[in-house]
């Protein structure tokens, strides 16, 4: 039996001792910040904000899903999704659907017309994912999807 390796923690460094580079959450927001930055031009052709692009990419997988689960995958604030989905809905792009057997409980569905602003959207983003594991080969790029799994259920706050 193999005996885990233990990683140092980081507290017992200072963010100046061990650097920006070697601290993961800023390296993951810098490459968020990236990947959304590479997006706008597209993003603003179609009218469409940072959060309603992420409300589309979510729904075309999961569609029909509730507000508040809409607003965790799409890792949006509740205030900031609902005026986001109100433009949507004004633009035709989903609409909403208030459950029979909860009233409280209001399911989004994407439309046809939202559809195809997620197919326009699909193809930037699917670069601005390749560009980010240029040079990685499919092992490394497999490590960090599931690193990253592994890191989202320790933290995580929802069963999905």
């Amino acid at each position: 039996m193999t005996k885990k390796k233990n990683i140092p923690s980081n507290s017992e460094q200072h963010l100046g001792e061990m650097g920006l580079e070697n601290f993961p959450p800023y390296l993951m927001n810098r490459i968020m910040g990236r990947y959304n930055a590479s997006l706008k031009k597209e993003l603003l052709s179609l009218g469409l904000t940072t959060p309603q692009m992420r409300s589309l990419a979510v729904l075309s997988v999961i569609n029909g899903i509730l507000i508040s689960e809409l607003a965790v995958y799409a890792v949006v604030p509740q205030s900031t999704l609902s005026r986001a989905l109100d433009v949507l809905e004004a633009n035709g792009f989903i609409y909403r659907d208030v459950d029979e057997a909860d009233t409280r409980a209001v399911h989004i569905f994407l439309t046809s017309a939202g559809s195809e602003a997620n197919d326009r959207l699909w193809p930037h983003m699917s670069q601005a994912n390749d560009a980010m594991f240029e040079g990685i080969d499919v092992a490394e790029k497999q490590a960090v999807v599931s690193t990253l799994k592994k890191m989202l259920r320790n933290i995580r706050k929802h069963k999905f």
